[in-house]
């Protein structure tokens, strides 16, 4: 197994651990609007794409699905921030997404950005130290 790999899968399964010992108070942060003029930047993992529907249903770290749609204004970009193709996403990758608007199916994706979550990102999100 590739150290890369080997270093996504620790980091979601740390993930999972934290949020099993603090559901509660990671259940209120997820989800929340943005605060005016920021757009929200949300952690999910892909659980599959739909590429002839322009969906994918992405996973919380909480385990909660959520069916996002694409458009032909979404931007698809590599961990090195460079433009990838919707059809490049596979089950299993870790995302950034951010939103902008609604759709019937569900809310539609700006920005879907492939990259794992640091250990900075999961304590500055989900564990906070004093």
């Amino acid at each position: 197994m590739k150290l890369n790999q080997l270093t996504g899968k620790l980091l979601t399964l740390m993930v999972g651990v934290l949020l099993s010992q603090f559901p509660a108070t990671l259940l209120r942060a997820e989800g929340q609007a943005a605060p005016a003029g920021k757009t929200a930047v949300e952690f999910f993992i892909i659980s599959s794409v739909d590429v002839k529907q322009n969906q994918i249903v992405l996973k919380r770290p909480t385990e909660v699905t959520e069916l996002i749609q694409t458009s032909d204004k979404t931007k698809y970009l590599n961990e090195e921030g460079k433009s990838i193709q919707f059809a490049e996403l596979r089950a299993g990758d870790t995302v950034w997404v951010s939103f902008s608007g609604k759709a019937e199916g569900g809310r539609i994706a700006d920005v879907v950005r492939k990259g794992p979550m640091t250990t900075e990102e999961l304590h500055r999100r989900y564990v906070k130290f004093n």
